[in-house]
């Protein structure tokens, strides 16, 4: 109901998500889904395979301010999801990845709050949480961003709040579509640490997530959905088992930037954090300057509480994976092929 009769942009929309949300907001009483992305191509491919009068396609860059805010006139809800999310490139390009995650993202926050919109939903990842590479700094600023923004917001003005999660399962980029493809090769797999842990959520699941956050999000609240982890090692084993495949499994070491796990909410955040069933709420810090909060005043409930971790979740062995794995589509339809 929350879509009936409204205008939706996706950021990034010809991507991997936004491949996926549309096919669920298609199904609603939504008027106007626009797509906004640089890429023409991709704009194209979507155009055609879904065929729609309610889709409508914008050529623009989030990193040009004008064009995000001639796109957003009229928009009542926008969801986020352009960024550099490979890690390689962003380590290679930190200044790339400030210019789309960081001033990108604050282009489309003051845009849309320029345009009246009512609800902003920014995506970020487990990799803002403790950032180690120059991804997940970037994106840990986009948050801060977020949340400094929101804090000046008044009522009834454009509710800004973000989601964070872990790797999407067959993402475009991510290990499992490198994997299938290295099986149909006939070559190893190649796995950079066999213990190395990660979430596993699938595109629908973040889907939902992003759902929930738009429909309870007030103004600074980042959203977690709690989710399960393997290993990579597993990961690869429940692959090979599902494809029956005789290729090997090679370890060739850590990637510069690359944790052993990722985080989804830190110690201070997990404190604060409110347990929504099947996701977390992290309220806004709303401290203001006052210095005494920073130095004098401490909160002891910060040290008796752990970071949640893909380390520290519900793990989950091979056969639990390959359930898992079964449930998406990219792995019927290869299986398939």
């Amino acid at each position: 109901m929350i879509f009936d009769g409204k205008v939706l942009m996706i950021t990034g929309g010809a991507g991997s998500f936004g491949s996926t949300v549309l096919k669920r907001f298609l199904r609603t009483q939504v008027r106007e889904i626009r797509i906004f992305s640089r890429d023409e191509n991709k704009q194209e491919k979507l155009r055609l395979a879904l065929n729609n009068d309610k889709l409508k396609f914008y050529i623009g860059d989030v990193r040009d301010y004008d064009s995000i805010h001639q796109a957003l006139k009229g928009v009542d809800y926008v969801f986020h999801a352009a960024a550099l999310k490979q890690v390689p490139s962003c380590e290679f390009y930190p200044m790339e990845a400030v210019r789309t995650n960081v001033i990108g993202a604050e282009n489309v926050m003051n845009a849309a709050i320029a345009n009246g919109v009512q609800r902003v939903v920014v995506l970020s990842t487990d990799k803002a949480v403790y950032p180690i590479n120059a991804m997940g700094m970037s994106k840990a600023l986009m948050e801060k961003l977020m949340v400094a923004k929101a804090r000046m917001q008044g009522e009834g003005d454009t509710v800004l709040c973000a989601t964070r999660y872990g790797n999407v399962m067959a993402s475009r980029g991510s290990v499992i579509p490198l994997f299938v493809e290295q099986m149909r090769q006939g070559a190893p797999l190649t796995v950079t640490d066999p213990h190395m842990t990660r979430f596993l959520m699938s595109l629908e699941d973040s889907v939902d997530l992003v759902m929930y956050a738009l429909s309870h999000g007030r103004q600074g609240d980042i959203f977690v959905q709690k989710a399960p982890a393997s290993t990579i090692g597993d990961l690869a084993q429940a692959l090979k088992e599902l494809f029956d495949s005789a290729s090997d499994i090679r370890t060739i070491g850590t990637r510069h930037g690359e944790k052993l796990y990722e985080s989804l909410l830190s110690r201070e955040e997990m404190a604060r954090a409110q347990d929504m069933g099947g996701y977390y709420r992290i309220p806004a810090d709303n401290r203001d300057l006052n210095y005494n909060k920073y130095f004098v005043n401490g909160e002891e409930k910060i040290s008796q509480v752990d970071d949640y971790t893909s380390h520290n979740t519900e793990r989950l062995d091979v056969e639990q994976v390959k359930a898992l794995l079964l449930k998406l589509d990219y792995i019927q339809e290869q299986l398939r092929a």
